[in-house]
């Protein structure tokens, strides 16, 4: 009996010592989602970033800012232009030349300086099709809270989900924007900006920051240095265009003339079935079509004159054109 409860006691702490969240875990392990810096998946890297530091410590702003690194530092690929320290709340906004767009899997990655991959500063992640209006990832930190973590913080990331951070230098964050489809004013087929905002690890709820589920987070709080808080390496983007889908989309069709008068043509390049929609001012359908027709003719000769919006939809992928008839 005695032998038994000790190796139960001992199975116990075992299973709880290896015990997983429900996320993606730490770099080495089954199921890890983390992307190597050197990963071929990666077009095209952020080329601007505008800073707002935070404090080294948000409870006592009489230690000032953080001063390692500077606007320079994340933009170019990862591990080379060094880092920047973004303190309490700080936050840095990136962009590039050209636009990350929504596709299989995840679209761009981003990179901190976790030297062990166990003591972990985390941010929010944000993204914009216009450089005004931005959305967050819905970020999760299941971390317990009940014990403030410090400087020696060891920490799981299978407890963590949508939190830029969770993984050790050298290895990104992935992102899908696929995450944030239908949001009303953002285009996941064109991101031009993507956010990242320091996550103020202090359980206090007059200074701490909360996850999608109204979790406060966890993560080593506080961090009174030149280098505190989340340390911005690089954001790596692995779907990329210089031109947006809805551009690239246009380029496969010919609509004309414009402005038309009886007949609108509409010649399909693409040689793929397509769906298209021509609507009024008021957004009233006067025709639409599903079909793989490479160049096909619509009569318009009693249509009013005014302004007409035809859609075409390829692959879940759409662009509109306005059209006159005079």
């Amino acid at each position: 009996m005695k032998h038994f409860s000790i190796l139960f006691f001992s199975f116990f702490t075992l299973s709880k010592l290896f015990a997983q969240g429900p996320y993606a875990p730490a770099v080495g392990n089954e199921g890890c989602t983390a992307i190597h810096k050197d990963s071929l998946v990666f077009e095209a890297w952020a080329t601007t970033c505008n800073l707002q530091r935070g404090w080294q410590n948000i409870a006592d702003t009489t230690l000032g800012k953080p001063t390692i690194g500077d606007s320079i530092s994340p933009t170019g690929f990862s591990m080379v232009n060094g880092l920047v320290s973004l303190g309490d709340g700080g936050i840095a906004t990136l962009s590039f030349n050209g636009y990350i767009y929504d596709d299989s899997g995840a679209d761009f990655a981003v990179f901190e300086n976790s030297f062990d991959g166990m003591f972990l500063e985390l941010a929010f992640v944000e993204v914009s099709s216009d450089g005004i209006n931005f959305f967050r990832f819905d970020a999760v930190s299941l971390t317990p809270n009940s014990v403030q973590l410090d400087n020696n913080a060891q920490m799981d990331a299978s407890y963590i989900h949508n939190l830029a951070g969770k993984y050790r230098a050298g290895y990104g964050t992935p992102f899908d924007l696929a995450e944030l489809d239908g949001i009303s004013g953002l285009d996941i087929s064109k991101i031009t900006h993507v956010r990242v905002i320091d996550v103020v690890g202090s359980i206090n709820p007059l200074f701490g920051t909360y996850d999608s589920q109204n979790n406060i987070i966890n993560d080593p709080y506080p961090t009174p240095f030149s280098q505190g808080g989340f340390d911005l390496d690089a954001i790596g983007v692995i779907h990329f265009s210089t031109t947006s889908i809805e551009e690239q989309l246009e380029n496969q069709f010919s609509i004309y003339p414009n402005p038309f008068n009886e007949v609108l043509t509409i010649k399909n390049n693409s040689n793929s079935i397509i769906t298209y929609q021509l609507s009024d001012i008021y957004g009233k359908t006067l025709a639409s079509e599903t079909t793989q027709t490479l160049n096909f003719q619509l009569p318009t000769f009693n249509f009013s004159k005014g302004v007409y919006f035809l859609t075409i939809t390829k692959d879940n992928k759409r662009f509109t054109k306005k059209l006159i008839k005079f």
